[in-house]
């Protein structure tokens, strides 16, 4: 008898260890649908350390887990429980997106490129937001490959959609890598002369989705100055050097504590919503920011080959501040700014960008 208690007890620990690491996933059912005749369906990555669910439709990540120092795991993005919420969204439309064909805003959603003015859908108080009424976020991408760790997807922007010229071929690979990294790999290539800029958009709290604010985590950003942006979040064309402002996160502090500080810029975004120059050349690999969530000890680092990263607060939620977004990026308005990299894609080109976020614990 005292045997038999002995290995239900041990069995009870075993079941209590395997519990404390559960994932609770996203039922594939809720996510399958048909959008434009193209069908619609849910993926599952891991790696061992984390798990990510995908969905096809705008290439969302719809839940990544990973454990805490205590062995607990949470979701630390936000997202839907089903495509439904996602295709009629009423709330926030770009919940663990790829935006573009340009990522962040074009000024008065109009450019010009070898002559000729192109006129562009105009969803962001007169300017163009993340592509516009119909990005990369809104369509069905076909699936390629999926292993156990990696899903590539490919989807044709057609000319013309938005205004934008060129039909853009686009292939994206999400990895989850052995050294615990979530990787992003886009490829462009276009036939006619376009301007290209690819973003991942999730909205993080290394918390735990749903578990307060993130004002407590600690962040630092490789950078020395922002693109500062007027009223209505366009640049200006200008630098500003973050040192003595709110922007400065050259050394890691809570994301609180400044935000609330009297800056002009501050009062643009109602928060943080700037794109910040990174501290490294443009096509070289290196660290764009890290941030660490000091109750849980989650750690993600973000390294890039991009120029940017728009830090986001999530200010606009109604739930301010429950979540931030870090997207590496070209700078927002490059098309009308000429001191700015050039986001100018011609055929023959090749547009190339690796986005990765690393999570460790501590």
């Amino acid at each position: 008898m005292k045997k038999v208690l002995l290995i239900a007890l041990c069995a009870m620990v075993i079941i209590g260890c395997t519990t404390k690491n559960e994932v609770n996933l996203m039922n594939i059912n809720d996510f399958n649908a048909e959008v434009d005749g193209k069908k619609v369906s849910l993926y599952t990555l891991k790696n061992g350390f984390l798990t990510m669910q995908v969905t096809n439709y705008g290439g969302r990540v719809v839940s990544l887990w990973m454990p805490d120092n205590k062995g607990k795991s949470d979701n630390i993005v936000l997202g839907y429980d089903n495509i439904d919420k996602y295709i009629n969204n009423k709330g926030e439309r770009y919940l663990g997106a790829v935006v573009g064909r340009y990522a962040n805003r074009i000024g008065h959603g109009e450019f010009m490129l070898d002559g000729k003015k192109y006129e562009l859908y105009k969803n962001d108080h007169g300017n163009t937001l993340h592509g516009g009424e119909f990005g990369v976020d809104r369509v069905v991408w076909d699936v390629d490959s999926v292993t156990d760790n990696a899903i590539v997807l490919h989807v044709v922007l057609p000319d013309g959609l938005d205004g934008f010229p060129g039909n853009l071929d686009i292939t994206m690979t999400y990895t989850l890598t052995p050294d615990n990294e979530f990787r992003v790999d886009y490829l462009a290539k276009t036939d006619a002369p376009t301007v290209c800029n690819l973003s991942h958009h999730s909205f993080f709290n290394m918390r735990g989705e749903g578990n307060g604010t993130v004002l407590d985590h600690e962040l630092m950003i490789n950078s020395a100055s922002i693109t500062p942006v007027d009223e209505k979040l366009i640049p200006t064309g200008e630098f500003l050097s973050v040192k003595g402002t709110p922007m400065d996160f050259t050394e890691a502090k809570p994301i609180g504590r400044d935000i609330e500080k009297d800056h002009p810029q501050m009062k643009y975004g109602g928060g943080y919503d700037f794109n910040w120059v990174l501290n490294k050349p443009m096509g070289e690999m290196g660290q764009a920011a890290s941030v660490c969530e000091p109750a849980s000890g989650r750690v993600m680092e973000v390294f890039t080959d991009q120029p940017g990263m728009q830090f986001y607060s999530g200010n606009f939620f109604e739930e301010k501040y429950c979540s931030f977004a870090l997207e590496t990026q070209l700078f927002p308005d490059s098309p009308n700014q000429p001191d700015f990299p050039s986001a100018v894609l011609r055929p023959g080109e090749e547009y190339h960008h690796t986005c990765i976020y690393k999570f460790s614990v501590k």
